[in-house]
């Protein structure tokens, strides 16, 4: 084992990726200890890396979830209120930023793997300085929702109701600003259990004071969402004291500096190509819980539909972690120049984010009838979640598949984007089924997914059902490109073409703007 400075963040054992390839690469041994060995190997690094993610991505899900259990229980004009707010509103604001702040990821790995160090702490600056600017933009958004809401022909009460919920989480925009090149600058240096660690004890404090402002204060609505808003200023404040104090952050965080409002124009454009990809995704939800809003019967539509989205939203985070690990993986592979562990960790990662939404669709289907007492305490939305449940076990199918095969496909495209946007010039080879996949989601969403399912909901007469089955279109048709698109790739040609680039980087000395 290779002696590691106890100041330096823990990494996974380069030497395992080697011994990876190596015993993936010996024909002499039979077929089932070679590839038991080489699944050991593959599981120690898939669980390094998507083990603590997934548990941060699942508490800060669940911080949004149990704000809508608490606002439930007040009635359900209340829980299509905050379904509306957070499914139709918040989720604007969490795309863009999640989004944009992914970008900062890709350059902190970089500048990590560059030993580079003093310059994460600017990329953190400059990624959290364009996000606040964001920030404003997306304020005058809540500020207006309710106008917007009204023309996008919601029910005036439930309307304003989500309106009132949605003022609350004013504050929640710009502490995303902050945590998500925050939680970005972490990961990147692989330092991610003090983040599950803060958001756990988050958690708690999140419920106690949820149910102090909500039942005992009696601030409603507004109680719900300013809790919100507050735990997720307590994530940002406790991870930035860890970034400050911690000594492992001590040559990665230098203090504040005036770099950070140089090269926004560069790094603003990187961060809108990262947000794309997302917000497509995020909207296309969004956009399906608005529909929900005009159906006959809003209320019962928006919260039933909005139950099965959030229970599917909160299992997806799974999917998430294994979205993060796979793309790491498959990154680390390319660049080692290790084609047969590339395809292997596709196989590895896919085949146990999809075992285990199985099991979990089989759960969802065995408390289909009690699911949505944990939301509220109507029977007649407790009769339409238990009806659209067979609907959202398949999503939650699907969503176990999808997720891990975008992060394989966005390990290559980002290194494409930085190419391109840096350069000024695109990478002729191994880069088209890369595009191709931006139009298929565009294709599969935009163009299948909702009009197929206004369709059967409103014309057909399917409610939220004909929503739902909508977009389980978009979503298999996109699953299935997907996996084609995947298992087709040429993985050696990949390594070639990964390495090509870098050493065109490396001869221009264009360290990926590690300047």
């Amino acid at each position: 084992m290779a002696s590691v400075d106890a100041n330096q963040p823990l990494l996974p054992n380069h030497d395992e990726h080697c011994e990876l390839e190596n015993i993936l690469s010996d024909t002499t041994l039979p077929f089932l200890t070679r590839h038991g060995k080489a699944l050991w190997i593959e599981l120690k690094l898939l669980f390094f890396l998507a083990a603590p993610a997934i548990v941060v991505y699942l508490i800060n899900y669940l911080m949004s979830m149990s704000t809508q259990i608490f606002s439930g229980h007040l009635g359900n004009l209340e829980l299509a209120a905050a379904s509306l707010g957070n499914s139709g509103i918040q989720i604007f604001a969490y795309g863009i930023m999640l989004g944009m702040g992914s970008a900062v990821e890709t350059l902190c790995g970089q500048a990590f793997g560059a030993n580079k160090l003093g310059m994460l702490g600017i990329y953190l600056q400059r990624s959290t300085v364009l996000l606040s600017l964001a920030g404003v933009v997306v304020t005058v958004i809540y500020v207006f929702s309710e106008p917007i809401l009204l023309f996008l022909g919601q029910a005036p009460n439930i309307a304003s109701a989500a309106a009132l919920f949605v003022y609350g989480l004013i504050p929640q925009i710009f502490a995303y600003a902050m945590n998500f090149p925050i939680q970005k600058f972490l990961q990147s240096q692989s330092i991610v259990a003090p983040s599950a660690y803060i958001a756990a004890a988050t958690l708690l404090v999140h419920l106690l004071f949820n149910w102090l402002a909500v039942y005992k204060v009696g601030l409603g609505l507004l109680g719900a969402s300013l809790v919100l808003s507050l735990s997720w200023w307590i994530i940002v404040i406790a991870q930035f004291v860890y970034i400050v104090k911690s000594e492992r952050c001590k040559n990665t965080w230098q203090g504040f500096s005036w770099e950070a409002f140089t090269g926004l124009t560069e790094f603003f454009k990187l961060s809108v190509a990262s947000a794309v990809m997302l917000c497509l995704e995020t909207w296309y939800f969004q956009i399906l819980v608005l529909l929900a809003g005009l159906l006959p019967h809003p209320e019962l539509a928006l919260d039933s539909l909005s139950i099965c989205t959030t229970v599917s939203g909160w299992v997806f985070m799974i999917s998430v972690g294994f979205n993060a690990a796979a793309s790491v993986r498959v990154s680390n592979e390319l660049g080692a120049g290790n084609p047969k562990s590339v395809s292997f960790s596709v196989m590895v990662v896919t085949v146990i984010s999809f075992i285990i939404s199985i099991i979990v669709g089989l759960v969802v289907l065995a408390l289909r009838d009690v699911i949505s007492y944990l939301f509220t305490d109507g029977e007649e939305v407790a009769a339409a979640v238990s009806d659209l449940c067979p609907l959202l076990a398949l999503a939650i199918v699907l969503n176990g598949i999808q997720p891990v095969l975008s992060g394989i496909e966005l390990a290559p495209l980002i290194l494409f984007l930085i190419h391109f946007i840096y350069r000024k010039k695109r990478v002729a080879v191994g880069c088209g089924w890369q595009s191709f996949v931006a139009y298929v989601n565009v294709g599969c969403y935009y163009g299948v997914g909702i009009p197929f399912g206004a369709i059967l909901g409103f014309y057909f007469k399917f409610g939220a059902k004909g929503i739902w089955l909508g977009m389980l279109g978009g979503t298999s048709m996109q699953t299935l490109i997907l996996i084609w698109v995947t298992f087709r790739a040429d993985w050696n040609k990949e390594v070639e073409n990964a390495a090509k680039r870098l050493k065109k980087w490396e001869n221009n000395k264009e360290k990926l703007f590690l300047n």
